[in-house]
């Protein structure tokens, strides 16, 4: 069965592309704000500060814990998704996130009940993870599937552009808490930001619950033709295009290294930059991103989705050196003019594409599981990147690569896997939706556009 090249046209591409964009803004909200929590507060509030290195490298490592458990929960979430709709899984992804995020807020400290404050931390982190394995990829199919065909570039790029709202309101949020006495700030300020979770979750419902679910979905369930088994279909006949976004996925360790590892070092002992004033140079980058996210994927409408990813594979990180060597600086305009560039706009190039270019490498029938399982496993390998980092920077490094350089070089080996998994893709930007995923995409690993 091909997917009609009709269904699409009957959706509603900008209702399910605002509905895509306003979930996963307040998703990520609820993501991110963990993010800033890990690099600033979480290593005196839930480890043994007695030895602060020790204790930010396993604040950092359960920043990456979340990342972990994005494949597992791809791996259910895709399944469902591909087989019920991906409406239900956009719902369910949001309560979970939100719950578990209320949750952290409200947990007890080492201080109070010992080892069991970090396993508590684990374990919710844990639950945020599955949320978000399953929120991008449904929300991915849904804008994908209501998209005209010669716009599928720029209606996807809602749910990253969304995304990157999402961390905006969790940088403003956290500002103010970052200013507060250090007393404050670890016994009852850091939980504020958690504790909005609540209201994140009840408006993303209300949102999400009155979407329709796509046509293309729902050709295939009045068809009888939705497989039963989703997973075997994929890893059966698109089992290429898994492994290859899972390399592509790879360029998200430009984004992890930026807005977690950078914001440790930059307001760590090592250079002591103010917290407050770094944390507005992430919200600027995102500000930023939200106008050059929408411009990249309209220029993939028109020349192709390789080109522009590769621009952010290749010159991100070449920004990573140059925003790390301005931190080194201490210069604050310089760094912000280079986080601006490197985050806002050259890494958008990628950022803002690899919806479509991914969607469009599957059918319908496996396009969630899919894209689930071969980013969210990208994904776990760009948020341990972070720790990895943490341990590049101690005396002893890691396998070779030392200080700031190396986190750079180590970024740059990152990219270039990411580089070579597109440039060696099949170009699909205008490719007819009915035919994504046909056995000429699936079998082409080495085909160019």
């Amino acid at each position: 069965m091909t997917d009609s090249p009709h269904a699409v046209h009957r959706g509603t591409p900008r209702k399910a592309a605002v509905a895509a964009w306003i979930g996963s803004a307040l998703e990520y909200y609820d993501f991110f704000i963990y993010g800033s929590a890990a690099a600033l507060i979480f290593s005196k509030v839930f480890f043994d500060d007695s030895d602060p290195a020790t204790a930010t490298l396993q604040s950092l490592a359960t920043f990456g814990v979340a990342y972990a458990a994005r494949p597992v929960g791809a791996f259910f979430l895709g399944h469902f998704g591909d087989r019920f709709g991906r409406k239900k899984i956009m719902v369910f992804t949001l309560i979970l996130m939100g719950v578990s995020t209320f949750l952290i807020g409200c947990l007890p400290t080492r201080e109070q009940v010992g080892g069991l404050a970090p396993v508590l931390l684990v374990i919710l982190r844990v639950m945020q993870g599955l949320s978000a394995a399953g929120e991008q990829a449904s929300a991915n199919s849904m804008t994908l599937e209501h998209a005209p065909e010669n716009r599928r570039g720029y209606y996807t790029s809602f749910t990253l552009n969304g995304t990157q709202f999402g961390q905006i309101l969790a940088t403003l949020v956290f500002i103010p808490v970052a200013a507060l006495p250090e007393e404050q700030l670890l016994s009852w300020g850091w939980r504020v930001p958690f504790w909005l979770s609540v209201a994140v979750a009840v408006a993303g419902w209300v949102i999400r619950r009155k979407l329709d679910e796509t046509p293309a979905f729902e050709q295939e369930v009045a068809q009888g033709t939705v497989p039963r088994v989703p997973l075997a279909l994929l890893f059966r006949d698109h089992w290429r295009s898994v492994l290859r976004v899972v390399c592509a996925a790879l360029i998200a360790t430009v984004s992890t290294i930026f807005t977690v590892w950078a914001l440790n070092y930059a307001t760590g002992d090592a250079v002591g930059l103010d917290r407050a004033t770094m944390l507005w140079v992430s919200t600027a980058a995102n500000a930023v991103a939200l106008l050059a996210l929408p411009l990249w994927a309209t220029l993939s409408d028109r020349i192709g989705r390789k080109p522009v990813f590769l621009i952010g594979a290749i010159g991100s990180p070449i920004m990573i050196f140059f925003y790390l060597a301005a931190i080194n600086s201490r210069s604050y305009p310089l760094i912000f003019l280079v986080g601006i560039l490197t985050l806002g706009v050259v890494y958008s190039a990628s950022n803002g594409i690899w919806p479509s270019l991914y969607g469009e490498m599957f059918s319908t029938r496996v396009r969630l599981s899919g894209m689930a399982i071969g980013t969210q496993i990208g994904f776990a390998i760009a948020g341990f990147a972070v720790a990895t980092a943490a341990g590049i920077v101690t005396p002893e490094g890691w396998l070779g690569l030392r200080g700031w350089t190396g986190v750079a070089i180590f970024t740059g080996i990152l990219c270039a896997i990411s580089a070579v998994a597109v440039a060696t893709a099949r170009e699909t930007y205008r490719v007819p939706t009915g035919e994504l995923g046909l056995p000429r995409g699936k079998d082409a690993l080495t085909t160019t556009g």
